[in-house]
């Protein structure tokens, strides 16, 4: 059996078959939740889209690359997890969906995002880390109860203007990308709680002082002569962190200083809507 018989299985998309992918699921689960994740599925089976009172759906790490209708069927779906697999357009049926707390489409093959992603305004956290997104979807913009945004791992190279508008945004994830300056909307986001540029091209950090919400910022991996300044009790970890206001200097050589230890990246378990 193993994964290559579920590659088999995923493959031949027979009743018999996908009956065997959904370990003989035939009735709506006490907790609603269906976790589909790892089964090689190349199609959803349509008998989950029978659960009308499904609250979570996963379906990460198959090889999906489209949805069923049928899916617009799961009105009371919170959590959709999309990630790793092989979107290249994100399907409009998800769109739908609009009591959405929180959307994983990690690690797929987007370009952009659809203007109808606009429906979905209780979305509080997006993950679009590891696509092919070039500049942020401006519809992001739009959803105006988003706390969370994972767009690490990029090729973003500026942020939209409009993102300011996201008063109840706190926590922003940029690592990964192709930034050659600080995105100069961050110093208009004043809610902002945790700020994470590291791995860019930022060669100069403005002071991040106003700010009064933020609690941690990092900056490592970047080439910059300077670390941002911050408020007193914000957490920074990069280059002369430990540092205030500015690296030290000996004998015209910059001393460098980073912090051993690094806070993880965004939790691999996926969290609850609250």
């Amino acid at each position: 059996m193993g994964n290559s018989l579920k590659a088999i299985v995923a493959f031949v998309p027979s009743d018999k078959c996908q009956k065997y992918l959904l370990e003989d699921l035939e009735e709506m689960p006490v907790d609603k939740m269906v976790d589909l994740s790892g089964r090689q599925l190349r199609r959803l089976p349509l008998h989950v889209c029978s659960f009308r009172e499904l609250v979570k759906l996963y379906l990460s790490d198959n090889n999906l690359n489209h949805l069923p209708p049928e899916l617009e069927q799961l009105q009371n779906l919170q959590i959709l997890a999309l990630d790793f697999n092989n979107f290249k357009a994100l399907p409009l049926v998800v769109c739908t969906l609009k009591q959405l707390c929180i959307l994983y489409l990690g690690n797929n093959k987007l370009c952009s995002l659809p203007l109808e992603l606009r429906l979905l305004q209780n979305l509080k956290t997006l993950w679009i880390e590891s696509n092919c997104l070039q500049c942020l979807p401006e519809v992001v913009c739009e959803l105006s109860l988003l706390k969370t945004l994972h767009a690490g791992s990029n090729a973003l190279r500026t942020l939209p203007a409009q993102l300011r508008c996201l008063q109840e945004l706190r926590t922003i994830w940029l690592s990964g990308n192709l930034l050659s300056e600080f995105p100069p909307v961050l110093l208009d986001m004043p809610f902002l709680e945790v700020i994470d540029v590291d791995c860019n091209s930022i060669r100069f950090f403005p002071s991040l002082a106003h700010l009064p919400g933020l609690k941690l910022v990092i900056y490592d991996h970047n080439p910059c002569r300077n670390a941002p300044k911050v408020a007193k009790g914000v957490r920074r970890v990069g280059r002369w962190s430990e540092e205030t206001p500015e690296p030290r200097k000996r004998s015209g050589a910059v001393i460098e200083i980073t912090l051993n230890e690094k806070p993880s990246p965004p939790p691999a378990a996926k969290p609850e809507p609250e």
